[in-house]
């Protein structure tokens, strides 16, 4: 695994990015934040577009500091923007052969073409293409410059709900496949969850979380910053089916039973979980229809409103995230510490 050393202080319009952190790049680290943080700031100084006050390292190569500058085209560092950006004057499997012509072996183009689904596309030029069909080119156009690091910067936020789904399984199958490590800018918590195991939060330029994926959704306000529903990022694994038909998920924390199928046995899936969709119990309750109870610690509440609460809640090695009104935490006497159970009421693949 390499680390990417970030000692950054650059002065903007309305803002400063400061962020002094060592990233481990493994899969999608995910930079999030509100609009004006700082986070296409920062992709822009890792790939050496805009230059930045402090120094920059990718594992032992210093990429910039006060004696030197390594161009863009020498940092092997490949970008996916909001747009496309594609060679207007070439077709598809033009654009693709332009990538690759230093960096890949012969047939490195259609191995590419199949990955991706593009031989429909191949001989297309890029404006007769919907901007989802774009973008599974700038993806393939990406990784076909023998990359060490792939920067994307809101690659789906151009898209409409239809095309975010289609690009979606095309980012994970490269972050799975190509085993590139990936930064990926967004300011969603839906691509978020389903696609980070890491995330570094901005706010005004300086970082203000970083730490797995499913700890930082259950541990910080991110939801509300957004204005999204708060909810929780589970990982785990199909076990099986049940004989009556329920699939059987196993976590950390237990097992959770869903009426649909959500893989095949062995699968791992990222379940999120609502933070309404989630109620405590002081004991374990009987008589009642829910099929997911859970033994649960307390690990913090805090308020959330004139009138509710936000409890984070550790199950197993996961947390949970319920949001109760005050008067049920106090009526509970909920605090950190207190052992209880919760009802998860439904579960859902983490995706849009």
């Amino acid at each position: 695994m390499t680390d990417l050393r970030l000692d950054i202080r650059s002065r903007h319009a309305g803002f400063t990015l400061e962020i002094d952190r060592t990233i481990p790049l493994s899969g999608v680290t995910a930079i999030f934040g509100p609009s004006g943080a700082g986070k296409s700031t920062l992709l822009r100084i890792i790939a050496g577009f805009e230059r930045g006050a402090g120094r920059v390292a990718f594992g032992h190569e210093v990429w910039e500091d006060g004696r030197r500058f390594v161009p863009p085209h020498r940092r092997r560092v490949a970008s996916v923007f909001q747009q496309p950006r594609l060679f207007p004057h070439l077709d598809v499997r033009g654009n693709l052969a332009y990538a690759a012509r230093r960096a890949r072996p012969p047939g490195a183009v259609e191995a590419m073409i199949e990955r991706f689904g593009l031989a429909p596309l191949s001989a297309r030029r890029p404006e007769t293409l919907s901007g989802g069909e774009a973008q599974r080119v700038a993806l393939a156009r990406a990784l076909l410059t023998a990359p060490r690091l792939i920067l994307m910067d809101e690659p789906l936020s151009a898209l409409d709900q239809a095309r975010r789904q289609e690009i979606l399984p095309f980012i994970e199958r490269l972050r799975d496949v190509a085993q590139v490590p990936i930064l990926y800018v967004t300011h969603s918590t839906a691509e978020v969850a389903r696609l980070s195991g890491q995330m570094l939060t901005l706010a005004a330029g300086r970082v203000t979380g970083f730490g797995p994926t499913a700890d930082i959704l259950a541990a910080t306000d991110v939801a509300a910053r957004e204005g999204t529903e708060p909810g929780s990022l589970l990982t785990a694994t199909v076990t099986g089916m049940t004989a009556d038909g329920l699939c059987e998920i196993a976590f950390s924390g237990g097992t959770i039973l869903t009426p649909e199928p959500l893989g095949r046995p062995g699968a791992a899936v990222r379940l999120f979980i609502r933070a309404r969709e989630v109620m405590i119990a002081r004991d374990r309750p009987q008589g009642i229809s829910a099929l997911n109870i859970l033994p649960a610690t307390v690990e913090t509440l805090a308020p959330a409103g004139p009138a509710s609460a936000d409890v984070v809640l550790r199950c197993g090695a996961a947390r949970l995230r319920a949001r109760i009104t005050r008067r049920s935490a106090e009526a509970l006497g909920l605090a950190p510490g207190v052992s209880c159970h919760v009802i998860v009421k439904s579960v859902a693949l983490a995706q849009e």
